[in-house]
């Protein structure tokens, strides 16, 4: 007891001692004794004087358990993390990084989703440009017998470094254009809705085209280094190149379909992915939606909006090739149509429609559930769920 009259705190110290200097009072519980004859509490109170001076308390391991608590005790030296430990081993280990500019989480998120989505397809990528263009066969299999006796497993994924190179920043851009617009023509909780047409439909379309125009040029650059094998040394000769010989516009061949095939592509996209999980969360009354439930919600998404447009992506690459190898110059996306339903028949507009589902639709779900999950690592403050 001090001057004033209050009782002074023990020390706890790390070999289990409790003890008070100017006491001269110390315990621990493997020195303290039940005495069984006594009851529970009978021998609480009793202590010990040893040789040296100082006392020790019998059975304060009971004490300790039994009677004291946080309220009337205040034990000095309990370790703060032991509690962290504890919560840790409750709620698991979570990789949490922190980014405080919004924009910044956005554009990282996508390209990292973009990026992972587009090499785990590559191989399914590059079977279905040369099934659009016909340049290595008629069917999946033919061109996958033919990509292996040429190039062996590296010619599957010919053209996907320049391939992760457009994707990435394509996919960042995108994805912050939507969440962007369609955060902001939303309306907030209570308010009545801005637009007449879902907001994600807008911000799909402006994603679409926002991303293509930036990126554009090095989708010419992969889909020519895919058909054309060693017409180019790499991206940087083939870009010398394509301006060598057709000058800047040649890197926007193909843009006018490009653009036409985009803006109902990514509006029907981002609109099937919002409404989808807009629907699981009013169906499973849950607001946290998983990463499987993610992946299989952005594949639905995926395919009806490959399905609605591949005629025109069909178009585009045929576009995009241009002359090679004695093949018709298009002079508009009408013309391409037409000349294709002309050779082909309806059938030649959806050919490669299988395995580009098969590339579509895993690509759009990775990459929305990619995108979540790096939403929830890269986070504002370290201490947000």
């Amino acid at each position: 007891m001090d001057k004033r009259g209050k009782i002074q705190a023990l020390e706890y110290k790390n070999n289990g001692l409790l003890s008070n200097s100017q006491l001269r009072l110390q315990w621990t519980p493997q020195d303290c004794n039940f005495y069984p004859g006594g009851g529970l509490f009978a021998s609480v109170g009793q202590m010990d004087n040893n040789e040296n001076g100082s006392f020790k308390f019998l059975n304060a391991d009971l004490f300790v358990k039994y009677v004291s608590s946080p309220e009337r005790f205040n034990i000095v030296g309990v370790q703060e993390e032991e509690k962290k430990v504890v919560k840790k081993k409750k709620n698991g280990l979570r990789l949490k990084v922190k980014i405080e500019n919004p924009s910044l989480r956005r554009l990282i998120s996508g390209a990292i989703a973009g990026a992972v989505s587009r090499t785990a397809v590559a191989p399914l990528e590059t079977i279905r440009t040369h099934l659009m263009v016909g340049s290595s066969g008629h069917s999946t299999m033919e061109v996958l017998i033919n990509i292996m006796k040429t190039d062996g497993w590296p010619g599957l994924f010919r053209g996907n470094f320049v391939n992760v190179i457009r994707v990435a920043p394509s996919k960042a851009i995108e994805l912050f254009v939507y969440d962007t617009i369609n955060k902001n023509l939303s309306p907030k909780l209570g308010e009545q809705p801005k637009l007449r047409i879902p907001p994600s439909l807008i911000a799909g379309a402006c994603a679409g085209v926002s991303s293509t125009l930036v990126t554009y040029p090095l989708e010419l650059l992969k889909t020519r280094l895919t058909i054309q094998r060693g017409a180019y040394n790499g991206l940087l000769d083939a870009f010398i190149k394509i301006l060598r010989e057709g000058g800047p516009e040649e890197l926007y061949r193909g843009l006018t379909p490009s653009l036409i095939g985009v803006i109902p592509y990514a509006a029907t996209n981002y609109c099937a992915y919002d409404t989808l999980r807009k629907a699981y969360r009013k169906i499973f009354k849950q607001e946290k939606i998983g990463n499987i439930e993610t992946l299989l919600i952005g594949s639905a998404a995926g395919a009806i909006s490959s399905s609605a447009t591949f005629p025109l992506e069909v178009a585009r690459k045929h576009m995009q090739v241009g002359a090679l190898s004695g093949r018709q110059v298009y002079k508009n996306v009408l013309h391409a149509l037409a000349c294709i339903l002309e050779e082909e028949g309806i059938q030649g507009l959806y050919k490669g429609l299988g395995p580009s589902c098969m590339k579509l639709v895993p690509a759009a779900g990775i990459s929305f559930m990619c995108y979540e999950a790096c939403k929830r690592i890269l986070v504002e403050n370290e201490d947000n769920a």
